[in-house]
């Protein structure tokens, strides 16, 4: 299924020690978009960031950190973005969302 050139790009922002029935957060978050059928999704780890409470996370060998910023992006139309986040919302704890709208200029192989 396409997606609409007018799409909406969501991201979800938390650590990778966050976890969901046992599970990393990021894993159960994939999982779920791919139940309800959305476009794709793709986890991105970042080598450092902070939060909310201002703790730095790093990858520097000298200062090895186990909770590095981890980002879910999905893009997909607007309304089955705010279903799937309507389902993921009771999973996220302290994470930060956001929406923008994109334009999507390709999506799919060579063949479509």
């Amino acid at each position: 299924m396409p997606i609409p050139r007018d799409a909406r790009l969501l991201r979800m922002f938390f650590g990778e020690d966050d976890r969901a029935d046992g599970k990393p957060l990021y894993e159960v978050l994939v999982l779920l978009a791919r139940e309800r059928a959305l476009a794709g999704a793709t986890v991105l780890r970042g080598p450092m960031g902070f939060g909310h409470a201002s703790h730095l996370h790093t990858a520097k060998i000298l200062r090895l950190s186990q909770d590095l910023p981890v980002v879910v992006e999905i893009v997909d139309a607007d309304d089955k973005i705010r279903a799937y986040l309507d389902a993921a919302s009771p999973l996220l704890g302290s994470a930060l969302v956001t929406i923008e709208r994109v334009e999507v200029i390709r999506y799919g192989s060579r063949s479509e």
